[in-house]
């Protein structure tokens, strides 16, 4: 045993968990390299039994078993299962979306997926709450933690500011179909307002975030517009 593996090993084994336990998945891979007595403890079944329940719930009940071994390796299948339906939502919002603009009818339609796709908070964070994806992206991954798995919003506010994007900016354009006055229409009235991801989560604009579930009237015309970045499937990597 090398000078780095005696002095890890002189730890509990008990407070070694709670130090790893306390850890995200991409720094407990991290520590697990730093010698043999962290890579086994970092492996341990009972850690990666409760990331697995913490981040897929309902499909925890559905699996566990006293007898089931090899939660890692069930985490790690499940995570790249979730990055390839993730980039299937890429490909959709790039095929729906031109110039970086894309109508809210689209956008609810790729929230739709998400929901068919049973996406929790922790997928949405780890594979569309990144700054390396476009801004629209992270738009779908906000409206639908918020709006379908009712996540409260000052975790969503923690996240995109972990992820260093709660300040980019969405431009929202939608119009209100012209008044009738005196047997004549009057033209569609057009509005425009420029929102960032964190406002927009902390509903600082209530009237944006009706006009993006399409609560306003069911006669809005609707157009989203996005202001920064490139986004492709290759991003999608952990």
């Amino acid at each position: 045993m090398n000078q780095s593996d005696y002095s890890f090993s002189s730890l509990p084994n008990d407070i070694a968990l709670r130090i790893a336990s306390s850890l995200e998945v991409s720094d407990l891979s991290s520590l697990s390299c730093c010698c043999r007595v962290w890579r086994e403890i970092c492996g341990s079944d009972c850690l990666w039994e409760s990331l697995v329940e913490e981040r897929w719930s309902l499909l925890y009940e559905t699996v566990k078993n006293p007898n089931f071994k090899d939660w890692r390796g069930f985490y790690v299948r499940q995570h790249r299962e979730k990055a390839v339906q993730a980039a299937s939502v890429v490909n959709l919002v790039e095929h729906c979306s031109q110039s970086e603009s894309i109508e809210i009818v689209d956008c609810l339609q790729v929230i739709e997926c998400l929901q068919t796709m049973q996406f929790g908070f922790k997928d949405v964070q780890m594979l569309l709450l990144k700054p390396k994806l476009n801004a629209l992206l992270n738009l779908i991954g906000l409206l639908y933690c918020l709006n379908i798995l009712r996540v409260p919003a000052f975790r969503i506010v923690e996240a995109l500011r972990n992820s260093q994007i709660a300040d980019r900016q969405v431009c929202v354009q939608w119009w209100k179909p012209g008044r009738w006055f005196y047997g004549f229409r009057i033209r569609n009235e057009s509005h425009s307002r420029c929102v960032s991801l964190e406002d927009l989560a902390m509903a600082k604009d209530v009237e944006v975030l009706a006009v993006l579930k399409r609560e306003a009237t069911h006669e809005l015309l609707t157009t989203a517009r996005i202001s920064v970045g490139n986004y492709s499937t290759s991003n999608l990597q952990p």
